[in-house]
């Protein structure tokens, strides 16, 4: 029974939380939240990638501190912020790919295993197509040494595993917050084990590297291509969405008594309110559309305008991560899963966000290098993938082979405009094939569970104002023109 003893801002003080893949997106905005509304943490060990604990302290500080993200801690204490941060922050080198997370000082480590409280694991490789050797490492096995290691905490009350909504893959209707078991496939295929996924990847990397006429890009890409085959085979669409469910699966399976949370979110946008509206770190799925559009780039969007799109500003999953430490540590579910998303409790269809770009680019257009604006104007949308491959036909494939012929004639004239408009078709067919799941999405991810943790957090008070995460209180149309899309625009367009 989920349930909460005195408030979350109580539950933080004195503990002690190790936080994996520390300087990622959601983890820095994690890390920020707790050292803002709880100064009394005992301490937050942020594991970090790197050759020792000088290069780990020196990330910290360049990729997180350094960020506008902190500004409102720095204003907060001033001239002390090093010294508050030195004795609440530890950053540790090491890697979640390696045994005892690759932490090489033995000291460090029993003390780490002593003192933690709670283990949040938040590092993954989020590439849709990533190598498939590189995702299994860090999002399967990566996540098992992070149990292993939490296992070995000798006050261990919780780990938090951040994963997503998308490891139900495409299937339509409503996705459930219940766990994937073992061997589980979404298609019925028997035979899946994550033993011999590892085996087959070890196998393919011999044989490519064998080859002598093969480099690294063609090894690279083999790798990549293995990941999507293996996971079209049991019926996830590509390599990121199924080495997260395998992570979730080994997880599940290997915990024990271990209190254990998954957090399942869905497209991750910029905050919405705290430590400040609109920061955002990176290209989101749907941003790179609005860095095209806002650029004059975009000619047409695939997809349904139609369709319900279920986003989730950042801020709102760390509000739901640090909730869901403080109702489940130390308390003997054997596993509690939670959708944090907007397609239940305050759905938001494609077109809004078409709508509001326009709105917004049309009142603040980008001003190119000779000084001129960029004039937006209505994309065409293509609404199927047979007015894609018409569109793509037409404006694409047509000239593509006009340029062949002429190359033909004249090589050396046109063969760099050839060659770079069949790079500019093959990557555009790519990006299509690996977004096409979510462009004619049809999945709505229920939030029963998290809506039952919401009900906790109001019947606390107050910290309902602090530890916000429904999507409800949400105006999209605002959130979109006034804080999300102006905030991609000051942080990444370049």
């Amino acid at each position: 029974m989920m349930e909460l003893h005195g408030s979350i801002v109580d539950f933080l003080e004195n503990k002690v939380v190790l936080i994996t893949g520390a300087t990622g997106f959601l983890a820095k905005i994690f890390v920020e939240k707790i050292l803002r509304v709880q100064p009394n943490v005992k301490k937050l060990y942020l594991l970090i990638r790197a050759p020792d604990s000088k290069s780990a302290l020196q990330r910290f500080n360049t990729e997180a501190v350094a960020k506008d993200l902190f500004k409102v801690l720095k204003e907060k204490h001033g001239s002390k912020l090093h010294e508050f941060l030195s004795l609440k922050v530890t950053p540790v080198a090491g890697d979640i790919t390696c045994e005892d997370l690759g932490i090489q000082d033995s000291s460090l480590k029993a003390e780490m295993w002593k003192e933690v409280d709670i283990v949040v694991n938040a590092a993954a490789t989020t590439n849709f197509d990533e190598r498939y050797d590189l995702a299994l490492n860090l999002n399967v096995f990566g996540a098992k040494n992070v149990l292993n290691f939490a296992k070995k905490c000798v006050n261990i009350k919780l780990l938090l595993h951040v994963s997503t909504a998308y490891v139900s893959g495409e299937k339509p209707g409503l996705m459930f917050e219940t766990p994937y078991y073992l061997g589980e496939s979404l298609n019925g295929t028997n035979g899946l084990d994550i033993d011999e996924e590892k085996t087959i990847v070890e196998n393919k990397l011999k044989e490519l590297k064998s080859d002598s006429n093969l480099d690294d890009k063609s090894i690279n890409l083999a790798m990549k291509d293995l990941g999507m085959q293996r996971a079209n085979h049991y019926g996830w669409p590509n390599t990121y969405v199924f080495t997260k469910v395998l992570g979730e699966m080994i997880i599940g399976h290997l915990k024990g008594d271990m209190p254990l949370v998954i957090l399942r979110p869905t497209i991750v946008m910029s905050t919405f309110k705290e430590p400040f509206p609109g920061w955002v770190e990176g290209i989101r799925t749907i941003d790179s559309l609005a860095v095209g559009y806002g650029k004059g780039r975009l000619t047409c969007f695939l997809g349904n305008p139609d369709a319900v799109y279920d986003v989730v500003p950042a801020d709102m999953v760390v509000n739901a991560m640090i909730a869901s430490m403080a109702a489940h540590a130390n308390q003997p579910d054997p596993e509690t899963i939670y959708h944090i998303g907007s397609s239940i409790s305050n759905p938001v269809k494609f077109s809004i966000v078409q709508r509001c770009g326009y709105r917004y680019f049309t009142e603040h257009p980008w001003i190119e290098k000779n000084g001129k604006p960029v004039i937006v104007g209505e994309v065409t949308v293509l609404n199927s993938m047979a007015s894609f491959h018409r569109y793509i036909g037409l404006r694409y494939l047509l000239p593509l082979q006009v340029l062949h012929f002429l190359n033909l004639i004249f090589f050396q004239a046109f063969a760099s405009t050839y060659d770079d408009l069949k790079r500019k078709i093959n990557f555009v067919l790519r990006l299509v094939d690996l977004y096409k799941p979510y462009l004619f999405t049809k999945s709505f991810y229920d939030d029963t569970n998290t809506e039952k943790l919401r009900k906790v957090i109001r019947e606390t008070g107050d910290e309902e104002n602090v530890f916000y995460f429904d999507p409800r209180i949400i105006d999209w149309e605002d959130y979109f023109e006034h804080t999300h899309i102006p905030g991609v625009r000051q942080r990444e367009f370049k």
